[in-house]
C-alpha cells in the first residue's frame, strides 16, 4: 500500500504545481508590477485588441490568443490613450504549431490591410518546418536567423527589446538577435503600434501572459 500511496501522494503535489502555473498565466509577478509592465492580454477575451481585416483569424480560447486564418494584424490598442511605444520591452509566452508562421510586429503604424511594411520591425515566429528561411527570433528582413532552438508545441518566452535604433530578441531568455540600424539610414523606429500577426490559414500560432513596459533612457 505504501508505493501506492507515495503515487498518490506525487501526483497531488505535481496537481497542486500544475495549478499554480495555470494561477500565474496571464498575470504579472510582482518584479514585474515593480517594473511598470503592463498586462495587455486579459485571459478571456480581446478587448484592448483591434483587427484590421479578417476578424475572425484570431480568437481566445483556454486563455490563449490564437492566430489562425486569413492575413490579419491584431493591434493592441489598449484603453485608447496609451496604445503607442517608443523604447519598450515586450514579453510573450508563445506556441508555435508545426509549419506554422506569425509575428510579433513593434512600433508600427496602423494599416487598414496588407503588411504592414511602412516603419517599424518585425519579431518573426516560424517553426523550423515552415517554408519561410527566416525563423523565430529573426528581426525579419534585418537580421535573419535560419534555424530556432525553440520547438514546435512548446511553450516558450519571447521578448523584445527596443532601445533607441536597436531590436533585440531574446528565446527563453537567450539573445537571438540583435539588430542596430545603420546611422546613415533613416529611422524605422519612430514610434507605433504592437500587432500580432495573422499569416495564413494554415499556420497556427498562440500567445498568453502578453505584457510591455516602456523603457526610460536609463535603462
Amino acid at each position: 500500500m505504501k508505493p501506492i500511496t507515495s503515487l498518490l501522494t506525487l501526483g497531488l503535489i505535481a496537481a497542486s504545481f500544475a495549478q499554480a502555473d495555470e494561477q500565474k498565466k496571464n498575470t504579472l509577478s510582482d518584479a514585474e508590477k515593480k517594473d511598470g509592465f503592463v498586462l495587455m492580454f486579459n485571459g478571456e477575451s480581446l478587448e484592448g485588441w483591434k483587427m484590421n481585416e479578417n476578424p475572425d483569424s484570431a480568437r481566445v480560447e483556454g486563455g490563449n490568443i490564437i492566430t489562425s486564418g486569413k492575413r490579419g494584424h491584431l493591434y493592441y490598442v489598449g484603453d485608447g490613450k496609451d496604445n503607442q511605444f517608443q523604447d519598450l520591452e515586450l514579453r510573450a509566452k508563445v506556441k508555435i504549431h508545426p509549419s506554422s508562421n506569425s509575428g510579433i510586429y513593434i512600433q508600427i503604424a496602423w494599416h487598414e490591410q496588407g503588411w504592414p511594411l511602412a516603419q517599424g520591425y518585425e519579431a518573426q515566429v516560424c517553426s523550423n518546418d515552415y517554408k519561410d528561411p527566416k525563423k523565430t527570433g529573426s528581426v525579419y528582413g534585418y537580421l535573419n536567423l535560419d534555424k530556432s532552438d525553440v520547438p514546435d508545441g512548446e511553450w516558450f518566452d519571447y521578448t523584445v527589446i527596443v532601445k533607441g535604433r536597436t531590436v533585440t530578441t531574446m528565446l527563453n531568455g537567450k539573445v537571438a538577435a540583435k539588430y542596430t540600424e545603420p546611422a546613415d539610414k533613416e529611422t524605422r523606429l519612430k514610434g507605433g503600434y504592437i500587432a500580432l500577426q495573422c499569416h495564413d490559414p494554415k499556420s497556427v500560432v498562440e500567445y498568453h501572459t502578453v505584457r510591455v513596459r516602456k523603457l526610460s533612457v536609463s535603462e
